[in-house]
């Protein structure tokens, strides 16, 4: 009972921020400086989650051609500087790194 408590206290607190900022959105004006700083959340947030996953195998940093991770990772930003293209850039790395490990790299 006690984990169903802190999940919904949390979906409730989590709702409420999100709720708050969308209300007020339409409300008052963004400055300029913070609207352009918002603009570097999301690639900063995504790299933050990806490139450890790319770089770290076993707590370790490892940069060699046997880590089959950052190969397809470097294959995957290849194909997005390419094509720009969201979709295939995901499909890409997601082939090249199931055939790497396929293959035992």
């Amino acid at each position: 009972m006690n984990t169903w408590l802190v999940m919904l206290l949390g979906g409730f607190i989590t709702f409420g921020m999100r709720y708050s900022f969308v209300y007020l959105l339409g409300r008052y004006e963004i400055p300029g400086v913070i609207r352009r700083a918002l603009h570097y959340v999301p690639p900063a947030v995504l790299s933050a989650i990806v490139f450890p996953e790319l770089i770290l195998q076993d707590g370790n940093i490892d940069l060699s051609l046997g880590n089959s991770r950052l190969i397809a990772g470097l294959i995957a930003i290849a194909i997005a500087a390419w094509t720009r293209n969201s979709l295939l850039t995901i499909l890409a790395g997601m082939a090249a790194l199931i055939i790497f490990q396929l293959l035992g790299l």
